[in-house]
Protein backbone atom coordinates (compact mmCIF):
# COMPACT_ATOMS: atom_id res chain seq x y z
CA UNK A 1 0.00 0.00 0.00
CA UNK A 2 1.33 3.64 -0.82
CA UNK A 3 2.12 6.13 2.10
CA UNK A 4 0.14 8.65 0.44
CA UNK A 5 -2.99 6.01 0.18
CA UNK A 6 -5.18 5.73 3.54
CA UNK A 7 -5.63 2.82 5.24
CA UNK A 8 -9.33 1.37 5.62
CA UNK A 9 -10.73 1.50 8.75
CA UNK A 10 -10.34 5.32 8.53
CA UNK A 11 -13.78 5.29 10.66
CA UNK A 12 -14.13 7.40 13.73
CA UNK A 13 -15.72 4.71 16.22
CA UNK A 14 -12.83 2.80 17.76
CA UNK A 15 -14.03 -0.45 16.55
CA UNK A 16 -13.70 0.53 12.79
CA UNK A 17 -10.58 -0.92 11.82
CA UNK A 18 -11.54 -4.23 13.15
CA UNK A 19 -14.56 -4.45 11.52
CA UNK A 20 -12.65 -3.30 8.00
CA UNK A 21 -10.28 -6.50 8.58
CA UNK A 22 -13.30 -8.65 9.46
CA UNK A 23 -14.64 -8.08 6.52
CA UNK A 24 -11.78 -9.22 4.24
CA UNK A 25 -11.07 -8.80 0.82
CA UNK A 26 -9.72 -10.48 -1.81
CA UNK A 27 -6.21 -9.86 -3.97
CA UNK A 28 -8.49 -8.72 -6.94
CA UNK A 29 -10.67 -6.07 -4.12
CA UNK A 30 -7.35 -4.64 -2.69
CA UNK A 31 -5.76 -4.06 -5.75
CA UNK A 32 -9.28 -2.05 -6.90
CA UNK A 33 -8.98 -0.24 -3.92
CA UNK A 34 -5.25 0.95 -4.21
CA UNK A 35 -6.31 2.32 -7.61
CA UNK A 36 -9.11 3.45 -6.53
CA UNK A 37 -7.38 6.04 -4.25
CA UNK A 38 -5.96 7.87 -7.01
CA UNK A 39 -8.86 8.08 -9.29
CA UNK A 40 -10.89 11.60 -9.25
CA UNK A 41 -14.24 11.35 -6.79
CA UNK A 42 -15.10 10.30 -3.63
CA UNK A 43 -13.02 7.60 -2.20
CA UNK A 44 -14.15 3.72 -2.71
CA UNK A 45 -16.40 1.80 -0.18
CA UNK A 46 -14.45 0.73 2.96
CA UNK A 47 -14.71 -3.43 3.20
CA UNK A 48 -17.01 -2.90 6.41
CA UNK A 49 -19.56 -0.95 3.87
CA UNK A 50 -18.57 -3.27 1.21
CA UNK A 51 -19.32 -6.39 3.48
CA UNK A 52 -22.85 -4.76 4.58
CA UNK A 53 -23.94 -4.37 0.75
CA UNK A 54 -23.12 -8.13 0.07
CA UNK A 55 -25.38 -9.08 2.68
CA UNK A 56 -27.72 -6.95 1.83
CA UNK A 57 -27.81 -8.70 -1.81
CA UNK A 58 -28.11 -11.90 -0.62
CA UNK A 59 -30.97 -11.06 2.02
CA UNK A 60 -32.84 -10.01 -0.68
CA UNK A 61 -31.63 -12.28 -3.53
CA UNK A 62 -30.50 -10.11 -5.85
CA UNK A 63 -30.32 -10.69 -9.01
CA UNK A 64 -30.43 -7.14 -10.95
CA UNK A 65 -28.87 -4.46 -9.56
CA UNK A 66 -27.68 -0.65 -10.32
CA UNK A 67 -24.55 0.80 -8.89
CA UNK A 68 -24.31 4.35 -9.54
CA UNK A 69 -20.84 5.68 -9.55
CA UNK A 70 -18.45 2.59 -10.06
CA UNK A 71 -16.38 3.60 -7.52
CA UNK A 72 -13.37 1.81 -9.63
CA UNK A 73 -15.31 -1.59 -9.84
CA UNK A 74 -14.16 -2.25 -5.58
CA UNK A 75 -18.54 -1.32 -4.71
CA UNK A 76 -18.99 -3.81 -7.90
CA UNK A 77 -16.88 -6.77 -6.84
CA UNK A 78 -18.71 -6.40 -3.19
CA UNK A 79 -22.40 -6.56 -4.49
CA UNK A 80 -21.31 -9.67 -6.92
CA UNK A 81 -20.33 -11.35 -4.42
CA UNK A 82 -23.33 -11.10 -2.54
CA UNK A 83 -26.07 -11.31 -5.21
CA UNK A 84 -27.14 -15.05 -7.04
CA UNK A 85 -24.65 -16.51 -9.27
CA UNK A 86 -27.55 -15.68 -12.45
CA UNK A 87 -27.73 -11.82 -11.47
CA UNK A 88 -26.36 -9.00 -13.46
CA UNK A 89 -24.97 -5.83 -12.18
CA UNK A 90 -25.34 -2.73 -14.26
CA UNK A 91 -23.00 0.16 -13.42
CA UNK A 92 -23.45 3.57 -14.52
CA UNK A 93 -20.11 6.82 -14.39
CA UNK A 94 -20.10 9.68 -15.87
CA UNK A 95 -16.01 9.35 -15.15
CA UNK A 96 -14.25 7.78 -18.11
CA UNK A 97 -11.35 7.49 -15.48
CA UNK A 98 -13.42 5.32 -12.79
CA UNK A 99 -15.63 3.25 -15.66
CA UNK A 100 -11.80 2.13 -17.04
CA UNK A 101 -10.60 1.36 -13.05
CA UNK A 102 -13.64 -0.60 -13.14
CA UNK A 103 -13.61 -2.52 -16.42
CA UNK A 104 -9.98 -2.95 -15.30
CA UNK A 105 -11.59 -4.79 -11.83
CA UNK A 106 -14.19 -6.85 -12.63
CA UNK A 107 -11.57 -8.31 -15.22
CA UNK A 108 -8.87 -8.95 -12.70
CA UNK A 109 -11.64 -10.96 -11.04
CA UNK A 110 -12.53 -13.16 -13.91
CA UNK A 111 -16.22 -11.85 -13.96
CA UNK A 112 -18.09 -13.11 -16.86
CA UNK A 113 -19.31 -10.44 -19.44
CA UNK A 114 -22.87 -11.47 -18.96
CA UNK A 115 -22.89 -10.40 -15.21
CA UNK A 116 -21.86 -6.72 -15.23
CA UNK A 117 -22.64 -4.21 -17.89
CA UNK A 118 -21.03 -1.08 -17.72
CA UNK A 119 -22.49 2.13 -19.09
CA UNK A 120 -20.79 5.67 -19.57
CA UNK A 121 -23.29 8.44 -18.74
CA UNK A 122 -24.58 10.88 -16.15
CA UNK A 123 -27.76 9.77 -13.72
CA UNK A 124 -29.75 11.96 -15.59
CA UNK A 125 -28.82 10.48 -18.94
CA UNK A 126 -29.13 6.76 -17.74
CA UNK A 127 -31.57 6.24 -15.79
CA UNK A 128 -34.24 7.28 -17.98
CA UNK A 129 -33.72 4.42 -19.75
CA UNK A 130 -33.88 1.44 -17.16
CA UNK A 131 -37.28 -0.06 -16.02
CA UNK A 132 -38.72 1.06 -13.13
CA UNK A 133 -39.74 -1.58 -10.13
CA UNK A 134 -37.41 -3.88 -12.13
CA UNK A 135 -34.42 -3.75 -9.74
CA UNK A 136 -33.96 -5.26 -6.28
CA UNK A 137 -30.77 -3.15 -4.95
CA UNK A 138 -29.19 0.60 -6.62
CA UNK A 139 -26.72 1.42 -4.80
CA UNK A 140 -25.37 5.21 -5.14
CA UNK A 141 -21.33 5.48 -4.29
CA UNK A 142 -20.80 8.74 -6.51
CA UNK A 143 -20.81 12.44 -5.48
CA UNK A 144 -24.18 13.03 -4.02
CA UNK A 145 -24.43 16.21 -6.17
CA UNK A 146 -24.71 14.20 -9.18
CA UNK A 147 -27.48 12.36 -8.37
CA UNK A 148 -29.33 14.38 -5.60
CA UNK A 149 -31.99 15.39 -8.08
CA UNK A 150 -32.88 12.18 -9.47
CA UNK A 151 -33.73 10.61 -6.30
CA UNK A 152 -37.72 9.86 -7.18
CA UNK A 153 -35.81 8.15 -9.60
CA UNK A 154 -33.62 6.27 -8.26
CA UNK A 155 -36.54 5.12 -5.60
CA UNK A 156 -38.80 4.31 -8.72
CA UNK A 157 -36.27 1.26 -9.92
CA UNK A 158 -36.62 -0.47 -6.68
CA UNK A 159 -38.92 -2.99 -6.58
CA UNK A 160 -41.13 -3.77 -3.67
CA UNK A 161 -38.95 -5.19 -0.68
CA UNK A 162 -35.80 -3.96 -2.23
CA UNK A 163 -33.39 -1.85 -1.17
CA UNK A 164 -31.45 1.74 -1.77
CA UNK A 165 -28.29 2.04 -0.25
CA UNK A 166 -26.47 5.75 -0.56
CA UNK A 167 -22.83 5.58 0.81
CA UNK A 168 -20.08 8.63 2.37
CA UNK A 169 -23.51 10.95 3.90
CA UNK A 170 -21.01 10.78 7.61
CA UNK A 171 -17.87 11.42 6.01
CA UNK A 172 -15.91 14.22 8.08
CA UNK A 173 -18.85 14.52 10.11
CA UNK A 174 -20.30 17.42 8.21
CA UNK A 175 -23.59 16.72 8.19
CA UNK A 176 -23.89 17.03 11.94
CA UNK A 177 -22.25 20.37 11.71
CA UNK A 178 -24.87 23.01 11.71
CA UNK A 179 -22.42 25.98 9.69
CA UNK A 180 -21.08 23.27 7.24
CA UNK A 181 -22.48 24.58 4.31
CA UNK A 182 -21.00 23.40 1.35
CA UNK A 183 -22.78 22.05 -1.66
CA UNK A 184 -21.73 18.35 -1.04
CA UNK A 185 -22.84 18.45 2.63
CA UNK A 186 -26.30 20.34 1.45
CA UNK A 187 -26.79 17.69 -0.89
CA UNK A 188 -26.55 15.11 1.59
CA UNK A 189 -29.00 17.05 3.76
CA UNK A 190 -31.53 17.56 0.83
CA UNK A 191 -31.16 13.74 0.29
CA UNK A 192 -31.43 12.80 4.05
CA UNK A 193 -34.92 14.61 4.48
CA UNK A 194 -35.97 13.47 1.39
CA UNK A 195 -35.31 9.83 1.70
CA UNK A 196 -36.94 10.41 6.16
CA UNK A 197 -40.44 11.90 5.03
CA UNK A 198 -41.07 9.39 1.94
CA UNK A 199 -44.01 7.01 3.58
CA UNK A 200 -42.57 4.42 0.87
CA UNK A 201 -39.49 3.65 2.00
CA UNK A 202 -38.28 2.13 5.97
CA UNK A 203 -34.86 3.98 6.31
CA UNK A 204 -31.74 3.83 8.80
CA UNK A 205 -28.35 5.57 8.97
CA UNK A 206 -25.71 2.93 9.24
CA UNK A 207 -22.74 4.70 11.10
CA UNK A 208 -20.46 2.21 8.92
CA UNK A 209 -16.98 3.69 6.91
CA UNK A 210 -18.15 7.05 5.47
CA UNK A 211 -21.61 6.34 6.64
CA UNK A 212 -24.35 4.22 4.67
CA UNK A 213 -28.11 5.22 4.47
CA UNK A 214 -30.20 2.25 4.07
CA UNK A 215 -33.84 2.95 2.59
CA UNK A 216 -36.33 -0.34 1.67
CA UNK A 217 -39.25 -0.32 0.04
CA UNK A 218 -42.03 -1.66 1.73
CA UNK A 219 -45.63 -2.44 0.34
CA UNK A 220 -48.57 0.33 -0.41
CA UNK A 221 -50.40 0.59 2.76
CA UNK A 222 -54.08 -1.21 2.02
CA UNK A 223 -57.22 1.71 0.83
CA UNK A 224 -59.36 2.53 3.66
Amino acid sequence: MSAQEPPPGSGTHPGAAYADRFAGESPEMAAARHRAHFLPGPPPVEPAVGATLAVLATTTAARSVVSVGSGGGLAALWLLRGMRADGVLTALDGDPEQLRAARQALAEAKVPASRARLIFGTPGEVLPRLSPGAYDMVCCAGPPREYAEHLAALLALVRVGGTLTLHGLLEGGRIADRTARDPQTVAWREIGRTIRDDETVLPAVLPIGAGLMVATKRAAAPAG
